[in-house]
């Protein structure tokens, strides 16, 4: 099975297989996963190594086979860091390889262990003039990103912090809930300074506005996960 392999020893086939379990591989011909399986090379990341550092050279794009990817901005004298957003298994990243200036604007940092496939960008461009479908799902992608950087900059301008907070759960139990009767547990440890980096806030704040949305029964935690258990109170 090619999830017991080492990355180094993936051959085409067990890479066509990873991108077609994948979101990513979903609609895509045959054709196109044997080009892009051909193209590309599995890369391990162990937990909280860099995939790639702002400054870097922007010259592949990234499928994420296994664990969980997240961007982020760090500020170079400070080193405090932004987090802009955290993908799951299956999602494509490292899109800025086709528009930008060339070298990388934000950090990708592994959230867990993780595998991935690197595609180097003059073949992805080469796939997407060549196949509709990879065209069409690049698009449709910048689209939604665009839509999501969006809805963040409106609730930063608009929104309490306690109303981007619970945006922010009902957001995280929609990507990563899992179903427990009535409940939802959302299947991602996210530490109290990274939920207070995504909405706008200080870690001591989040974790006053958390213990009261315990406390009123909204909310509960679970081995350092965060269980929704009243959905409807959630803005």
């Amino acid at each position: 099975m090619p999830h017991k392999k080492r990355a180094c020893d993936l051959t085409t086939q067990d890479r066509a297989d990873i991108i077609r379990q994948l979101h990513f591989g979903t609609g895509l011909s045959e054709q196109l996963l044997a080009r892009l399986a051909r193209v590309s090379a599995a890369v391990d990341v162990r937990r909280r190594r860099f995939v790639y550092r702002a400054d870097d050279p922007a010259d592949a794009l990234y499928v994420i086979a296994r664990g969980r990817v997240k961007l982020c901005r760090i500020e170079t004298v400070t080193l405090r860091e932004a987090v802009i957003d955290i993908l799951p298994t299956g999602a494509l990243f490292g899109e800025s390889a086709l528009y930008g200036t060339g070298t990388r604007e934000k950090c990708a940092v592994a959230y867990e262990n993780l595998r991935l496939l690197r595609i180097p960008v003059e073949e992805f461009q080469g796939g997407m003039a060549e196949h509709r479908e990879l065209y069409d799902y690049t698009f449709r992608l910048l689209g939604q990103r665009l839509a999501h950087v969006e809805r963040r900059v409106e609730a930063f301008a608009l929104d309490a912090i306690p109303v981007r907070l619970e945006k922010l759960l009902a957001e995280l139990s929609e990507q990563y809930g899992v179903s427990d009767g009535d409940d939802v547990l959302i299947d991602l440890a996210l530490p109290h300074r990274e939920i207070a980096s995504l909405v706008g806030s200080t870690r001591e704040s989040i974790t006053v506005r958390l213990n009261a949305m315990r406390r009123a029964g909204i909310i509960d935690f679970v081995d350092r996960k965060i269980l929704i258990k009243r959905r409807e109170a959630l803005a």
